[in-house]
């Protein structure tokens, strides 16, 4: 094999095509060829009316100019006779598929009338039996799944970007310390954040309420045997004191019944994209987007399957002995592989196949030392274990139960003992926190040591963590297994949510101000519902039951009536700012005077920084790369032209 480096790698060697030698040619991309903007006319936010963008055309420009991926992909599909894509198998893979097309086949040879020239390969993971099985069964890359992408990046270009503009330049022009560069709407980010903004409400509107417990103890040596209350709780005081007065009354509980059940902790099913996402945000302490991009990372180097799926059952035709075979030698697990692989593999029964990729597992056998230890370690680790847990048998359980009766109030105690350990064996973390209870008889009096009425109140519930968030998002149809990493950090780095410890995600005063912005304009800006609408046509489209252009026509009215209704009743929004935020009058400080009246301007640090004249009232934003050091001249664009002004 001969590599060299063009714009990208290169591989070629000499191999075999459709039963005939060939000489092979192998290269790349980066992510997408193309992305989707606006043309040079709409760029201006002062002089482009934002409502103008639901009707204006779009562009599709190089997504990477610098790295010259169209000039590459075009210099080295000449002399080419066929193209195989090998793109990631989901559908934004499928748009990149097509992108490659228009950039290679203009340049390729001309083969004979009717004979296929593009081909698609289909695969899971990067291994070398994926691979021989993808290139035997080569299919043609599917449209509709490339056209479904671009509707949603149109939809999400023109409705984010007008609704961005409008805001971000309303509020901006107002006030001084929002400390946001952008105020942004997004189709899935603002959901996303109303997710985040409900529960903090729920918090802020809980009133908690006293209650009362009735805990007996029993005096019983050296035995531990906790009870609980039939009834729970009681919200009236005297109302407890009164249960509490009847069982001290009665002086012993009697057992009145003692039951014995075996019980079965099931085994998980595979694993997909959004339960890895929320394993990995509540166990080992890692946001989605950084989860996700370990286990991008982790694929592409060959040790796991595709980590974008929202399968979690194996299909028929998965490879369930191979892949177990695979782990049999590691140094910490291998004995464990090697034992479910002699008792005789069976296929796991439940979770749901939706006939994109198969649940994410393990490829090969690695240790931490080979993958460098740190959050891919922590990664590779978990979804190795699932794996082997997944065709591990259930846990089973003996649970007891016994139920004790005085002074006409009944308690319950129980206790629980493992007697297979299954599938909680490879991971421990599953395992029941099993006590077995101490031995009684039916029928048995035990005297009371004393009975406790116990206070508490009713408590909120808490702030939503990243794990909650993801399961939110899957439930409602937010976002793709593939996106709601993506839009999680959005919310973060908008300054609209923060994560806080125990990867809680609490929304901050902007964050806050603007959903309830939107409750009280439009609720339908930032509920679940509407974009799961967007997200079922998109699907629509995939499956080719529905055109592209009529989809997006038809959605972008929908908002496009929505903006205007925005935009016309801005001001009930406009006074939650003006509560929660200083006007520009009242904020930064004394730097500079203005070209037009020669007055000071003032300089506004927080995000994005600014230059504002309180008697012009005109807002001036400032070059980034300035900001370091601000003692130099700058050129400010006014409506008189150009000024100078010294900071």
């Amino acid at each position: 094999m001969h590599s060299r480096r063009a714009a990208l790698e290169v591989h070629e060697w000499q191999g075999s095509f459709q039963g005939s030698p060939a000489t092979v040619k192998m290269t790349s991309v980066i992510g997408h060829v193309y992305s989707l903007d606006f043309p040079a006319a709409y760029s201006s936010w002062d002089r482009v009316d934002p409502v103008e963008l639901f009707d204006a055309d779009t562009v599709k420009l190089e997504a990477n100019p610098k790295a010259h991926v169209c000039r590459h992909l075009q210099q080295e599909a000449k002399g080419c006779d066929f193209l195989v894509l090998w793109l990631d198998c989901d559908r934004e893979g499928e748009n990149i598929c097509f992108e490659v097309m228009d950039n290679a086949l203009p340049h390729m040879r001309r083969v004979a009338p009717g004979q296929q020239q593009v081909f698609r390969a289909r695969f899971s993971a990067i291994s070398a039996a994926e691979v021989h099985a993808a290139m035997a069964a080569l299919v043609l890359p599917n449209r509709a799944e490339a056209l479904s992408v671009d509707a949603r990046q149109e939809l999400d270009l023109k409705v984010g970007v007008a609704f961005t503009r409008f805001q971000t330049r309303f509020f901006q022009g107002r006030y001084g310390n929002l400390d946001a560069a952008v105020v942004s709407y997004g189709p899935c980010q603002t959901p996303t954040l109303g997710f985040c903004v409900e529960r903090h409400q729920t918090i802020v509107a809980f009133q908690p309420e006293p209650y009362w417990v009735v805990k007996p103890q029993l005096a019983r040596a050296g035995e531990q045997l906790t009870l609980e209350w039939e009834r729970g709780r009681v919200f009236d005081q005297d109302v407890g004191i009164m249960f509490s007065s009847a069982v001290k009354q009665a002086a012993a509980l009697k057992v009145t019944s003692i039951t014995v059940k075996e019980d079965r902790k099931h085994k998980p099913s595979g694993l997909n994209t959004v339960e890895l996402l929320k394993v990995a945000s509540s166990a080992l302490n890692m946001g989605p987007a950084h989860a996700m991009s370990i286990a991008e990372r982790l694929y592409s180097s060959g040790y796991l399957s595709y980590p974008r799926t929202e399968s979690s059952a194996y299909p028929p035709n998965f490879d369930i002995t191979g892949t177990l075979s695979s782990q049999t030698r590691h140094p910490i697990w291998g004995e464990y592989a090697a034992a479910l692989l002699s008792q005789g593999v069976s296929r796991p029964k439940g979770g749901t196949d939706v006939g994109d990729h198969p649940p994410i597992t393990p490829v090969r056998a690695a240790t931490e030392d080979e993958l460098g230890g740190g959050d891919a370690w922590l990664i590779y680790d978990y979804v190795a274990r699932h794996f082997l847990g997944s065709l591990s048998g259930d846990c089973v359980l003996k649970k007891t139960k016994a139920v004790l009766t005085g002074g006409g109030e009944v308690f319950t105690a129980s206790g629980s003992v493992v007697l297979k350990a299954g599938f909680t064996a490879i991971m421990p973390w599953r395992a029941s926190q099993a006590a077995p209870m101490p031995l009684l008889t039916d029928g048995q009096t035990l005297q009371l040591k004393d009975v406790e009425l116990v206070a508490g109140r009713t408590s909120p519930p808490d702030y939503l963590t990243e794990a909650e968030l993801i399961g939110l998002m899957e439930k409602h149809g937010i976002g793709t297994d593939a996106s709601i990493p993506t839009h999680i950090n959005n919310i973060g780095q908008r300054n609209y949510v923060q994560v806080q410890s125990g990867r809680r995600v609490v929304p901050t005063e902007l964050g806050i101000t603007i959903i309830k912005g939107y409750q009280l304009i439009d609720p339908e800006l930032c509920r679940p519902q509407v974009r799961a609408h967007v997200e079922a046509q998109i699907g629509l489209i995939a499956d080719g039951k529905a055109q592209k252009d009529a989809v997006v026509a038809h959605t972008l009215e929908q908002f496009k009536a929505k903006f205007m209704f925005f935009v016309a009743h801005i001001a009930r929004m406009d006074a939650l700012f003006e509560a929660s935020f200083s006007p520009l009058s009242s904020s930064g400080k004394p730097i500079s005077k203005c070209g037009k009246c020669r007055r000071y301007m003032k300089y506004i640090a927080a995000r994005p920084a600014r230059l504002y004249c309180p008697v012009c009232e005109d807002l001036y934003s400032l070059p980034q790369v300035l900001l370091a050091g601000l003692h130099s001249p700058v050129l400010v664009d006014t409506a008189q032209g150009e000024q100078t002004y010294t900071l």
